[in-house]
C-alpha cells in the first residue's frame, strides 16, 4: 500500500502577471451559471462556481449530476495547449470551478468516476489567493496538505486517485477569490 501521495506540485507555471490577467479574465468575462445539484433526492446549491468544458462528444457526471458541456473558449484552449505540451500528455475537458472566498470549497472526493477511465491523470492550475489542498488515504490514517499558490500545476497521478481522497476545505482566512482549472481525459 502506497504511503506516500502520488502527486507534484509545479511552482511557477504562470508568472504573476500572466496570472492575475487569466484571474481576471473568469472573475470579470466569463459566464458562471448558478449552480444547483441533486443528492439523494435533494437539491443543493454548489458551494463554489462551476463550468464544464469539453471537446464534442464528451460527456461527464459525478454524484449522478450530468454536467452541461460548454465548447472552448480560446484562452481555455490556449491554457490546455501549454499544460499538454508541458506534460507530453492530452486532455479533452476542464472543469472550472471559481472559489469566491474562502467559505466556498469542495469536499473530500476522488476523481475517480468511469468516465475518466482506469488511470485518470488530473492536472489542476490555480489562479489568485492561495488555498490548502487536503489529501487523506482511503485505507489509512494518513493525511497531508500542500498549498496551492498562484499559478501553480498540481499533478495527481492516476495511483493518487485510487489510493486518496482530496478536498479543499472552507477557511476564514481567505477573503480573496480562486479559479480552479482541472484538466482530464475523459473516456468515450
Amino acid at each position: 500500500m502506497a504511503t506516500k501521495p502520488d502527486i507534484e506540485q509545479i511552482a511557477g507555471f504562470y508568472q504573476p502577471a500572466e496570472s492575475d490577467q487569466i484571474l481576471r479574465y473568469f472573475q470579470q468575462e466569463h459566464d458562471w451559471p448558478e449552480n444547483r445539484y441533486r443528492y439523494s433526492g435533494r437539491q443543493f446549491v454548489l458551494p463554489r462556481l462551476q463550468t464544464w468544458h469539453a471537446d464534442a462528444n464528451i460527456r461527464y457526471s459525478y454524484s449522478n449530476n450530468l454536467l452541461e458541456t460548454r465548447a472552448w473558449t480560446p484562452l481555455l484552449l490556449a491554457i490546455r495547449t501549454k499544460v499538454e505540451l508541458f506534460l507530453a500528455n492530452s486532455f479533452n475537458a476542464v472543469l472550472v470551478n471559481y472559489y469566491r472566498d474562502g467559505e466556498d470549497h469542495v469536499g473530500w472526493h476522488a476523481d475517480d468516476e468511469p468516465e475518466l477511465g482506469k488511470q485518470p491523470l488530473i492536472v489542476s492550475l490555480s489562479f489568485g489567493a492561495e488555498r490548502r489542498f487536503e489529501f487523506k488515504h482511503k485505507l489509512s490514517s494518513k493525511t497531508g496538505s500542500v498549498v496551492l499558490s498562484q499559478g501553480s500545476l498540481l499533478i495527481m497521478r492516476p495511483s493518487f486517485q485510487h489510493l486518496w481522497l482530496h478536498r479543499v476545505p472552507k477557511t476564514h482566512d481567505v477573503c480573496a477569490g480562486r479559479i480552479n482549472l482541472t484538466f482530464r481525459q475523459v473516456v468515450i
